[in-house]
């Protein structure tokens, strides 16, 4: 008996978990396979430790923060997953500059408390804020005279009068570029992203960061139920023998001798290894740890970005810290991950700088990934693969891949008019 498919999706990631539940959705008949026991594919949470420690942990082997009005929640609302997930706010975002790590000035308060820059920068930077805040690209009466289009991101801040003080914590800690060619891009990407930042921070406060209570590992499995309560069908611990191609297009998969009609593939490269290319390498270092992060002002939960300009280095470096807050470790207990894309063949020595703002660690456990991207947009061959997870310790990166692959798969773009009045079910504390 054959089986027909519309889509087969291999793999489990978060990516791939998505676009099974927005296929699942719009009427597609879904198909998804694993070749893992559990969800998550290279994402996924873990917990590995139980037998060397005596401890509950779930570690998200890449942790990353959602921003509250970013892309990832805006998927959430519109596909009402968020009926799956819990989130907590996180308590702070951190930047480190001459060895030490400052707050991001994130509110009129924080600005004029912050000793990361003088008193006329303080109130340059509240104007730049505050013009990216009322900014609509479809109102020039709110361009200021700037051509969003034309303007650099580094003529833009000329014309604010900032000094690279502020410029680097603009750039790196609220508009979250992690490296300096964002400045002689057209600044619209720019100011954007520094509207996304303080929209995310008004509805929390504290921070423009959300992250899930139990972790990551929840999020493929609110989308694999979103996809299966419209039908989607999943078979996981199963290994995948052959993409079955006929004329250079995808036709089948074959699984466990049997064969699956498909008339789109979507995948994670590792299950396509000759159809991507190697672009780079991650490192991730997962600390635990039984203290709060030095400086952090004792915080459950944060996040720290270090300039790559601190270091002399080409792409920041980021640390995520969660802990026993968001049921992920014992009580007392963090998990503090310090990642970054490799420079060197010794990547553990270029994040020695980050493991030392975590001192004293008990235990670490090093990582390094290649990130992969395909080499073709798969319109010939229907196969359409995922990138890598990069270094960044958000989803905004992760959110263009999807929303490109949405369209490379159906044509129209993935838009969606988040509800009215979204209800976050999260904790305001």
């Amino acid at each position: 008996r054959m089986q027909e498919y519309d889509i087969i999706v291999l793999g489990t990631g978060l990516k791939e978990c998505i676009l099974s539940g927005l296929m699942s959705l719009s009427g597609k008949k879904v198909l998804h396979i694993d070749k893992n026991p559990y969800y998550g594919g290279e994402s996924a949470s873990i917990s590995p430790l139980e037998e060397v420690l005596r401890f509950q942990w779930n570690i998200d082997l890449i942790p990353k923060f959602f921003l509250a009005t970013g892309q990832l929640v805006k998927i959430l609302v519109h596909t009402e997953v968020t009926r799956y997930l819990d989130f907590k706010v996180v308590e702070g975002s951190y930047v480190y500059k001459g060895g030490k790590v400052h707050k991001v000035p994130a509110t009129e308060e924080d600005a004029h408390s912050s000793d990361l820059m003088g008193m006329f920068d303080k109130r340059r930077l509240k104007k730049l804020l505050l013009f990216a805040l009322n900014f609509d690209v479809r109102n020039p009466r709110t361009y200021q005279d700037i051509d969003p289009q034309k303007t650099t991101t580094r003529d833009l801040f000329a014309r604010f009068d900032l000094g690279l003080d502020v410029i680097e914590v603009i750039g790196h800690a609220i508009a979250l570029h992690s490296s300096e060619s964002y400045l002689d891009e057209p600044c619209v990407e720019t100011i954007s992203r520094i509207r996304l930042y303080v929209e995310s921070l008004t509805r929390h406060s504290t921070t423009p960061y959300l992250y899930p209570v139990y972790g990551l590992g929840e999020l493929p499995q609110g989308f694999a139920r979103l996809s299966a309560e419209y039908g989607g069908t999943f078979l996981l611990n199963r290994t995948v023998d052959e993409i079955v191609m006929d004329n250079g297009k995808v036709t089948a998969v074959k699984s466990e001798g049997k064969l699956f009609h498909c008339k789109q593939l979507i995948c994670d490269p590792s299950y396509v290894p000759s159809r991507v290319r190697k672009v780079g390498r991650v490192i991730r270092v997962i600390c635990l740890l039984n203290h709060p992060v030095k400086n952090t002002h004792e915080a459950n939960s944060c996040q720290i970005i270090i300039p790559q300009t601190q270091l002399n280095r080409k792409s920041d470096i980021y640390i995520s810290v969660v802990s026993f807050n968001h049921n992920v470790a014992s009580d007392g207990m963090y998990i503090a991950t310090v990642s970054t894309t490799a420079e060197t063949i010794n990547p553990e020595k270029e994040v020695q700088p980050g493991l030392e703002l975590l001192e004293p660690i008990m235990q670490k456990f090093v990582s390094v990934s290649n990130l992969l991207v395909p080499k073709d947009d798969g319109t010939k061959s229907q196969i359409f693969v995922s990138r890598s997870f990069d270094a960044t310790n958000h989803f905004e990166s992760e959110c263009v891949d999807i929303k490109d692959m949405y369209r490379r798969l159906t044509g129209a773009e993935l838009s969606f008019v988040a509800s009215r009045h979204q209800s976050h079910n999260s904790d305001e504390d």
